[in-house]
This record gives C-alpha cells, structure tokens and sequence, in this order.
C-alpha cells in the first residue's frame, strides 16, 4: 500500500511540475503598485522568474551575473528577468536602493507578505525558474554556482529556437 500512495505521489508530482504556470498572486512593484503574477503567464516570451533577498550573498551573485550579461543576451534572445525579492516588510524599503545601486534593468517586485513564495512552493532562496512561451514552468533549481548564468542562458536560446527542455 505504502509504494502505491508513494507512486502516485510521484506521479502527481511529476504532473504539477509539467503542467504548472504561475499562480495569481498581488504582490508589489518598485513603487508600491499592485501587480497580478498571473500576467507573467501571458509574456508570450520565455520568463526567467528569479526568487531573491537583499540579505542572500548566492541570489546576489546569480542576478548581478545575469544583469552583467544581460544587454549582449536581450540582443541574441527574446525573453524578460523578473526578480522577486522576499524581503519582509521591515527591510523591503531597502529593495529599490538596492537595485539601483546595482544598476539592474531588469524587473524587480516585492513580496514582503511571502505569498508568492509560498505559492510557488520555494523553500530557499535562491530559487530560478526558467518558463516557457506559455508560461509553463520548464525549469527550476536553487542556489548558485558560477557559470549556472551560461546554462540558463543555452536554455533560454533553445526555447526561443521552439526546442523543448527535458527536466
């Protein structure tokens, strides 16, 4: 009995992870303005959807790598970075001096109450997913690495190539 409910765990899970856009959830700009998160699934473009905090060393590190590439790579592929910071509300007031000291032009929004992350399922930051068109989520992974911003990128390439992405 005990593998049959592990199984169907499994494949439940497997099935939540093909088929999952992103749920609707308000949650803040950089200027205080509400935004639904369900209209990152209508971008008609890969979305790479980054998880982060201004206290997190690796989330840093992985988005000042993207923002370091990020003009060359808008010039070889269509898709948007949408950074959502999990600072809670005491330091999300830091958040948009934060970015702009680092120069980021990509997006930036807040979720000080962490109701996206619980929704999404993310349990530490960094957490990377990588949508599709549709905005189908077709990848994911947390922490960082070095170099894990070049392998993002070959995937963004093949998506907008039309090329699927095994997980």
């Amino acid at each position: 009995m005990k593998k049959i409910v592990l199984l169907f765990f499994l494949i439940s899970f497997t099935f939540f992870l093909k088929a999952q856009n992103v749920p609707s959830v308000e949650i803040k700009t950089l200027n205080g303005l509400m935004f639904n998160t369900d209209s990152i699934n209508r971008m008609n473009k890969p979305v790479v959807l980054s998880f982060w905090a201004t206290w997190c060393v690796p989330c840093i590190k992985e988005l000042s790598a993207i923002s370091d590439n990020y003009d060359d790579w808008k010039e070889e592929a269509d898709f948007e970075v949408i950074a959502v910071s999990i600072d809670d509300s005491r330091s999300a007031s830091r958040v948009a001096p934060f970015v702009n000291g680092r120069g980021w032009q990509f997006r930036v929004f807040l979720d000080p109450n962490q109701n996206f992350k619980r929704a999404m399922n993310i349990v530490n930051v960094p957490h990377t997913f990588l949508l599709d068109k549709n905005g189908k989520i077709v990848w994911q992974h947390t922490s960082y690495t070095d170099g894990d911003e070049e392998y993002l990128f070959e995937l963004i390439k093949k998506l907008n190539s039309g090329e699927e992405i095994n997980k």
